[in-house]
């Protein structure tokens, strides 16, 4: 039987004598897919539809009973069959921020400021040993995607020894900024197009979702997520009137963030790059062995992303360089006239 079958017989036999439609509702880069149940009377629930053998719903399970205990907006789960792969969810609307900014930028601060409130909420509900740590293991993988996936496939390149050797030093250095700093909830995706645009008694409250891979790591990861982007890109100044919002909100609120803002913006430079390298890699992986394209189209702003960062710290200048001959743009070295 095919997935898209067994979809509609388990609704079927879920709701029994109910005639409720399902339309596609959103796929995202897993082998995740959502439907939108529709009653006759107009209210509507989300299906989740998760293939037990390729997806393990326990973990969007747990960290929904976490961002239901922070009181915040996120899809609470109705129903579940997990032999099938199947949650029933709450429906937080049809308006993703992603659309909602490309439809109208000049929305931007307004709909962005209250998301930082919902961050330092999140952040402010962590407990230890409660998800999975962000640790080097995890921070390593991430980062050997780069040469393998992005390097080695997509380009076709092959570093030598010496090339290999400065990009094991350069990953240490981020693993250790990372591991280095304060640990708080992190969502691990927590952008424009994971939250959704709920609004509820003349209020916006974004809403959040795609949540399943949450781990318990560094306090700016989430922070760049959100402002270093992988479907849309602000100009620094804009980025860094919101990070300073959100850094003096944190601070308010007791979060243990670094005192100092230039320390705070260092680290979260250094965990954005951690993860532009490791996107470079997922999304040719995507391509490659997912057949999955369309991801490929946003590696030039990754490497933008990579090469801004790099260019600004002395440790990063040989990845820096490394960048730019993968991307043909050697320095050239030679008399000055």
């Amino acid at each position: 039987m095919s997935r898209d079958q067994l979809v509609t017989d388990w609704v079927a036999s879920r709701f029994p004598e109910q005639s409720v439609s399902i339309t596609p509702a959103s796929a995202d880069a897993s082998f995740r897919r959502y439907f939108r149940l529709t009653w006759p009377d107009g209210s509507t629930r989300i299906l989740m539809d998760a293939p037990p053998e390729k997806e393990d719903c326990k973990p969007f399970i747990k960290v929904a009973g976490l961002l239901a205990r922070a009181d915040l907006a996120a899809p609470r789960i109705l129903d579940q069959d997990l032999d099938n792969g199947f949650l029933v969810l709450t429906d937080l609307g049809r308006i993703g921020y992603l659309d909602a900014l490309n439809a109208d930028l000049s929305l931007a601060d307004t709909l962005i400021r209250p998301v930082l409130d919902v961050l330092v909420k999140w952040q402010l509900s962590s407990t230890a040993a409660t998800l999975p740590p962000y640790d080097a293991t995890l921070l390593r993988r991430e980062l050997d995607l780069f040469p393998e996936w992005f390097v080695g496939r997509h380009l076709g390149v092959q570093l030598d020894t010496s090339e290999l050797l400065m990009l094991d030093r350069t990953f240490k250095f981020l693993i250790n900024s990372a591991l280095n700093q304060p640990k708080v909830f992190v969502h691990r995706d927590f952008m424009p197009r994971n939250l959704m645009v709920v609004e509820s008694a003349q209020t916006l409250t974004p809403g959040i979702i795609d949540f399943q891979d949450a781990v318990y790591g560094p306090i700016t990861y989430d922070v760049v997520s959100l402002f270093r982007d992988a479907f849309i890109s602000w100009e620094e100044e804009q980025e860094i009137d919101w990070v300073v919002r959100y850094w003096e909100k944190a601070r308010a609120a007791g979060l243990p963030v670094r005192n100092d803002f230039g320390d705070f913006w260092r680290d979260y430079e250094l965990m954005g790059l951690q993860r532009h390298l490791k996107v470079l890699g997922i999304f040719c992986r995507l391509k490659y062995r997912d057949g999955k394209e369309k991801y490929s189209e946003d590696l030039p702003r990754f490497m933008n992303y990579a090469r801004k960062t790099a260019s600004r710290y002395i440790p990063l200048k040989p990845l820096l360089n490394l960048l730019d001959k993968l991307e043909g743009n050697t320095e050239q070295i030679g008399y000055r006239r």
